[in-house]
Order: C-alpha cells, then sequence, then structure tokens
C-alpha cells in the first residue's frame, strides 16, 4: 500500500487533485476525494468539471443518486461507493480507514503539518505501507526524503 504525503505551501488541494485524478482515469481506476468540507468539496467539483472541453472530469458528491457510478466520487468519509481503489484525503486530516485502499494521497498544508507529521511516523514504520513525500518547487512537485 502507498501513501504520498503532499505538502501544500502554493496550491490549495482543489487545485492539485485533478492532476492526480487524470492520471487514475487514465489507468482505468477510480478515485474516491475525502473531506470533512462541504465547500471544499464544491469547490474540488467545480475544479474537476471546468478543467477544459478535453480534460474535464465526471464526478458528484456521495450523497447524489447513483453514486456507484461516478469514477470521481466526492465525499466526508472513506467509504467508497463507487468502488474506488485511490483516496485523496483533501482536508489535511488522516483517516486509518485510507489503509483499506490501493494508494492513498494526503493533502497538508502548514495549519495541518502537526497530525501529516505523526501519521508519516508511524506510517513509516508500518508494514506494508510504502509512504512518499512531495513538495512543491515553484510550479513543480518534487519527492523529498
Amino acid at each position: 500500500m502507498q501513501v504520498d504525503f503532499y505538502q501544500l505551501s502554493r496550491d490549495p488541494a482543489e487545485a492539485v487533485i485533478p492532476g492526480i485524478a487524470s492520471r487514475i482515469l487514465k489507468d482505468g481506476g477510480r478515485l474516491l476525494v475525502v473531506s470533512a468540507e462541504r465547500s471544499q468539496l464544491d469547490r474540488i467539483s467545480h475544479t474537476l468539471w471546468s478543467a477544459g472541453p478535453e480534460t474535464y472530469f465526471a464526478n458528484d458528491h456521495a450523497d447524489a443518486p447513483m453514486p456507484e457510478v461516478q469514477p470521481i466520487l466526492l465525499a466526508c468519509d472513506c467509504a467508497p461507493a463507487n468502488g474506488a481503489r485511490h483516496v485523496a484525503l483533501a482536508d489535511g486530516h488522516w483517516r486509518e480507514e485510507a489503509l483499506s485502499f490501493d494508494r492513498a494521497f494526503y493533502f497538508f498544508d502548514g495549519a495541518t503539518i502537526g497530525e501529516a507529521r505523526t501519521a508519516w511516523r508511524t506510517l513509516s514504520k508500518a508494514d506494508g505501507i510504502t509512504p512518499r513525500f512531495w513538495k512543491q518547487d515553484g510550479g513543480k512537485w518534487r519527492q523529498g526524503p
């Protein structure tokens, strides 16, 4: 199981998630995006829909009709009603349920860095988990130590 830690210093999660979603969908996968903040999920949805005519990404909230058909599902918990094997934790809060997926993307910023450090220390010692750290360097992502 792989957990990618993304330290947000320039762009918010809603600006980064479409790029990750693109790669997942290209490989035939599905994505669950989790945030306790409905307003953040709404912003992410808008960004996914408005990425451009060739690159918009169909998505909806878990409480909408037929969540199981959505390639990208937006939810307040880690229940993948769409069968997703990838989860993006957008609000900076680690959830142990993310470990039931094949891959987790954990976004955090300065306000949630303490929680991210705790999660990193715990997960880096756990068997079967490969944590990776990514940091924004200008407009690009660089893998850190």
